[in-house]
């Protein structure tokens, strides 16, 4: 367990890659569940870095591989410890892996079934086509909210022995959502910006962006709060402890970093100024403040399960800073691979 802060990293990053590969499906099914006329400008770009699930299912594979590396709890399992108590029907290993495994393929299949029927909509307007593909976006966030709720509990919320939250899902996957807002605002802007990109994205897409982060951290807010609210206001010592532990003591720093990246300046810039919301540079800003706060969120609660002797503040070790860049250069090349094998930009 001593190097338990560092293999959080690699955690993190394999849940910044998950949900990178879902989320541009699921943004692409709800503008199309909403009927939004601007989804013919983003719809497959979105879906392109869905080319990254084979990438997070790897890094799955390593995480449950190692497994008493990835769930502190695993290491007294069956040993006497606080483990035997620790949810025993679902905290079975050998179903955890199984869950895992098996919900990630079945997810894999549908994202990638609704790639394919969108493609096919595209070209076919007969309304077998067209009903074919509605069909499969309406199963898209009923799939979302239910395998990001089972990774959420899995990879987050039971680290910690017999601690629970009703909300923790949600918070984790609209956290993720809001994630992805911001990175395909960035996405978006580096493109446009190269010179490469063969579909039109007129400027106004980044407005719809800036409103979408906005709404999104506004929500992401509120289920932050509530959980610590249920807790202080209850006078629940046993859940509360948890967040203390993150609140005051080594990781403190990152806590209130993150709480700053994710909803202060973001509500700031968005909500008080409107010109903010139809500048790309500001938005790109403000996305990049999202994006880093994710990951420090992600870290801050997977590492902060165990006593503060064993993590670290992140990218302080050799580990931390080779995987982070690893995982980056893979991002990078999976997405620019998919980009010009599904013809959306020049190549160089």
């Amino acid at each position: 367990m001593d190097s338990f802060g560092s293999w959080s990293v690699l955690t993190t990053n394999f849940l910044i890659v998950l949900y990178l590969a879902l989320n541009g499906v699921t943004l692409a099914a709800i503008l199309h569940l909403a009927n939004a006329k601007w989804r013919t400008h983003v719809r497959f770009l979105a879906v392109s870095s869905a080319a990254l699930l084979p990438v997070a299912f790897v890094m799955l594979c390593i995480l449950l591989f190692f497994g008493e590396n990835t769930f502190q709890w695993l290491a007294h399992s069956g040993h006497g410890g606080e483990g035997e108590h620790h949810m025993p029907g679902w905290h079975n290993y050998t179903f955890l892996v199984t869950r895992e495994i098996l919900a990630f393929l079945a997810i894999a299949g549908l994202y990638t079934l609704f790639i394919k029927y969108q493609h096919a909509a595209s070209v076919d307007p007969r309304y077998a086509a067209q009903r074919r593909f509605r069909n499969v976006a309406l199963l898209i966030p009923v799939a979302y909210v239910l395998y990001a709720t089972m990774v959420a509990w899995d990879f987050e919320m039971t680290m910690v022995p017999n601690w629970h939250s009703a909300s923790y899902g949600a918070y984790h996957f609209i956290s993720h959502f809001q994630f992805y807002l911001a990175f395909f605002a960035v996405f978006l802007f580096i493109l446009t910006r190269s010179g490469k990109l063969k579909v039109e994205v007129p400027k106004k897409i980044f407005n719809y962006f800036a409103q979408m982060m906005l709404g999104f951290t506004i929500l992401w807010t509120y289920l932050y709060f509530t959980q610590y609210l249920i807790y202080w206001y209850g006078r629940l010592p046993e859940e509360i402890v948890r967040f203390r532990n993150m609140l005051e003591l080594d990781l403190s720093t990152v806590w209130w970093t993150f709480l700053v990246l994710k909803f202060i300046i973001p509500f700031v810039t968005f909500a008080t100024w409107t010109p903010n919301r139809h500048n790309p540079k500001v938005i790109v800003g403000v996305a990049s403040c999202i994006l880093l706060g994710t990951w420090l969120e992600r870290y801050t609660w997977i590492s902060g399960s165990v006593d503060p002797s064993h993590y670290h503040l992140p990218m302080t070790g050799g580990f931390d800073i080779i995987t982070t860049i690893v995982t980056l250069a893979v991002i990078a090349f999976t997405l620019r691979w998919s980009l010009l094998r599904n013809g959306l930009i020049k190549q160089s």
